[in-house]
């Protein structure tokens, strides 16, 4: 159970459908695996639930997704609470014109970019991932809707790996951020 804004919300014990993976994509990487969440019907739904009422106690105009598997979470969100999506994508996946951010990950480096007519100056926007671990892609989202001109109302991640240090970047950054469960990253 956790509170918003005063908003008590009861949790389904979501971690046990969370597989870890040691060494994975690279050694010394505990991977959190959230297919295991997606293929049970009623741990996904009580996922998008769980986001939702964070979500709902928000003010956005838009919800901005990260490739890929942010794409899995936004989309349900987005057709269930009626608002726009933005997909930001990694390098040369978006076909017109648009902005782009190098990133330093955990293991690698990367590219994300939005279409330029995604976000009009001054929208509010919530950026969805399902992981937040050092948080270089998180602040690679915040810059493009920052370059968009738009406003980053929240990040809100499934997963937060909490000895890894994304959450407090972006909250260092003035950012709001929530997940619906905490992992170590190691």
């Amino acid at each position: 159970m956790f509170f918003l804004n005063n908003f008590e919300v009861k949790k389904m014990d979501l971690k046990k459908y969370i597989r870890s993976i040691p060494d994975y994509p690279k050694k010394g990487i505990l991977f959190r695996d959230i297919t295991t969440l997606i293929k049970d019907k009623d741990a996904f739904k009580e996922s998008i639930e769980q986001l939702s009422k964070i979500l709902n106690e928000l003010e956005y105009d838009k919800i901005a997704a990260i490739e890929s598997r942010g794409f899995i979470f936004a989309s349900a969100l987005s057709y269930k609470l009626d608002k726009p999506l933005v997909l930001m994508r990694k390098k040369n996946k978006l076909p017109a014109e648009r902005y782009s951010v190098d990133f330093e990950l955990e293991y690698g480096s990367a590219t994300l970019e939005v279409h330029k007519d995604s976000i009009k100056e001054g929208e509010k926007i919530v950026i969805i991932d399902d992981l937040i671990a050092t948080g270089g892609t998180a602040e690679a989202a915040v810059k493009l809707v920052q370059k968009s001109k738009g406003k980053v109302s929240a990040f809100v991640s499934v997963i937060n790996l909490y000895d890894l240090g994304g959450n407090d970047l972006l909250k260092k950054d003035g950012h709001a951020t929530f997940s619906i469960m905490q992992f170590p990253g190691h």
